[in-house]
């Protein structure tokens, strides 16, 4: 464990017990809310790769046009 992470649950055990169990379910909510996108980058890495492949081929193909900021 970091120190900065030692140092915040050091903190955090000074608070009123509601207030822990508060803490203690964000961050439990967090951690797992990153896996979760973790998983789903990862399994739509093969997906966003076709995209790119399709997005070269019809620049290369010139079937795409350049806009510029007045146009968006």
């Amino acid at each position: 464990m970091t120190n900065l992470l030692s140092k915040a649950f050091e903190e955090a055990s000074k608070l009123p017990e509601l207030e822990q169990n508060v803490l203690a379910r964000w961050l439990i909510e967090e951690i797992n809310s990153e896996k979760e996108w973790k998983k789903a980058f990862s399994e739509s890495e093969s997906i966003l790769d076709e995209l790119a492949n399709e997005a070269i081929k019809e620049y290369e193909e010139g079937k795409t046009k350049l806009l510029d900021a007045t146009q968006l």
